[in-house]
């Protein structure tokens, strides 16, 4: 599993889409998301592919003179979307394997808009972080508007008696390039074991 520790530099994993999607505000994000992180001396770690907001936001920081560490499986080199020009490319046999080396490499989470694959990434360091394997913040760029549907989910699952409110927190929401860089380079939001209230009077089947 990933360790917690930070490393050095200081980085933040992004997780995007691997297309550009129907806004050109989209694209625009992760140019200036690329471009604020390395100009605050930040190193970027993402997916390590050249297509999509994925290379939009890797060939923003390196225009910008950051770090730029891409982490991509053999099969994604094999389909040659693999991103050529980054300061480090390492590649691993599977997707759990990548998932885990992000996490390694990285202090916090950043989120820009995305399709399954971005979802399946960051709702599992949520998860992680709700079962306290890790405790590294996860925050959501709301470029557009485009998270607002999945937050009003969140709040849904919440008012179902899914989610507690607590680790409804975990997933923070940044209105701007700035205040997203600083909720992920801050410490995490402080919550209670996942099952802390857990109903112990029930029977064992």
């Amino acid at each position: 599993m990933c360790d917690a520790a930070h490393m050095e530099p200081i980085r933040v994993c992004v997780y995007c889409g691997s297309n550009d999607g129907s806004s050109p505000a989209f694209a625009a994000g992760a140019r200036q998301l690329g471009a604020s992180l390395a100009d605050r001396g930040i190193g970027v770690v993402f997916g390590g592919g050249s297509v999509g907001l994925m290379g939009v936001t890797a060939d923003a920081a390196m225009r910008a003179g950051g770090e730029v560490i891409g982490v991509i499986t053999e099969q994604l080199v094999g389909a040659e979307v693999a991103h050529r020009s980054l300061t480090r490319l390492e590649v691993v046999p599977t997707m759990h394997e990548r998932k885990a080396r992000l996490c390694d490499l990285a202090v916090g989470f950043i989120v820009l808009p995305g399709g399954f694959g971005t979802v399946d990434e960051f709702a599992e360091m949520l998860t992680w972080n709700q079962l306290g394997i890790v405790a590294k913040p996860v925050v959501l760029l709301d470029v557009a508007g485009y998270w607002g549907p999945l937050f009003e989910w969140m709040d849904a699952a919440v008012a179902a008696g899914f989610v507690r409110p607590a680790h409804r927190a975990l997933a923070q929401r940044a209105l701007s390039v700035d205040e997203a860089i600083a909720m992920a380079t801050s410490p995490v939001p402080d919550t209670p074991h996942k099952w802390l209230d857990r109903d112990t009077t029930r029977t064992a089947c």
